[in-house]
């Protein structure tokens, strides 16, 4: 593949201005209330299914260098209860400290307390549209000098978070599209025609303002074997079909959503330059859609409702999330 097909393409998938030159959410405009209401008549049996994968050491992250799994550190555990309450008091310098002991060491309540450092796309969560650019330049031509080391100032991952994302969702099984066992192997790429086929043979249609969930069968192989290497991903051209069917939100069970080989000599993910920095449109990752995918196949019945707010993180490139399907 050339360099200037991806070049063709994002010039025809661009939504710069679109929504006005100020905009920061992108396709996320597609979701009205009126999808949200609609979406809320989706859920008829009262079934919850959590998308979300364990936040832990032991998460999908590899030995990657600019991104690793989360540390949970507690920093009040049950073995603090005698040095909070017999330590504190004898820091004569310290008023509040021996306050605190006192309290703790006459007071009927003990608590534990933790903290978790993490990278903020670690497992389950969303990029924000300021997560992938080219040419100096974010969604909706912003700069891609307003993101410093202070945080992004525009296209945050904080500016979808006051929105919150809730809205119809649709899963695409290509794992029983081709009949693989577990997971669609790497190496043969997730094509604009192979959703079409999903949804013809599931009986489900793609909509304005959805957001669309494909099923690789990634995290069923990874918590099933431990085994991180790839799945297949989507290949970089079904942008074009994300963007004509003005889809709000694409999300997977893998780590990139894409294919990891494009096939482009000097584009690594081209499909996160169209969709994110060109359309403007949110990239989900590390979804489990294992039970979902199940439960779907059960019922027939392939449409849903999603709630996956994430975070308000201030300045955020991306943000943790446990998203909720509810049918």
């Amino acid at each position: 593949m050339s360099m200037n097909e991806f070049y063709e393409m994002a010039e025809r998938v661009r939504n710069w201005g679109r929504w006005g030159s100020d905009d920061e959410i992108g396709t996320l405009n597609y979701i009205t209330p009126e999808i949200v209401r609609d979406s809320a008549r989706l859920v008829t049996k009262g079934s919850v299914f959590q998308l979300g994968m364990d936040f832990s050491p032991t998460g999908p992250q590899g030995d990657l260098l600019f991104r690793r799994n989360p540390m949970h550190v507690m920093t009040i555990d049950g073995g603090d209860r005698g040095a909070v309450s017999e330590t504190f008091p004898s820091w004569e310098t310290n008023g509040l400290a021996q306050e605190y002991g006192a309290f703790m060491g006459s007071d009927l309540l003990r608590f534990t307390d933790d903290m978790i450092i993490m990278h903020t796309q670690s497992a389950t969560q969303w990029d924000a549209l300021a997560h992938a650019y080219y040419d100096d330049k974010l969604y909706n031509g912003f700069s891609a000098d307003t993101v410093t080391s202070v945080g992004a100032y525009r296209c945050g991952i904080d500016k979808v978070g006051v929105r919150g994302i809730t809205s119809r969702a649709v899963l695409l099984d290509i794992v029983a599209l081709r009949g693989a066992d577990t997971a669609v192997p790497h190496g043969d790429p997730i094509t604009a025609e192979e959703l079409e086929r999903a949804a013809n043979s599931q009986n489900v249609e793609v909509r304005e303002g959805d957001i669309v969930l494909v099923h690789t069968g990634w995290v069923t192989k990874f918590t099933r074997s431990g085994d991180r290497s790839p799945s297949a991903g989507l290949d970089w051209r079904a942008a074009e079909w994300f963007h004509d069917r003005r889809v709000a939100a694409v999300a997977a069970d893998n780590s990139g959503v894409e294919d990891v080989a494009s096939g482009i000599t000097g584009n690594m993910l081209p499909m996160h330059l169209l969709c994110l920095r060109e359309m403007g449109l949110s990239f989900g990752e590390f979804w489990d859609l294992t039970a979902l995918a199940a439960d779907c196949a059960e019922d027939g019945r392939y449409e849903f409702q999603v709630v996956a707010p994430p975070l308000r993180i201030s300045g955020g490139v991306g943000s943790p999330i446990n998203p909720v399907a509810l049918k």
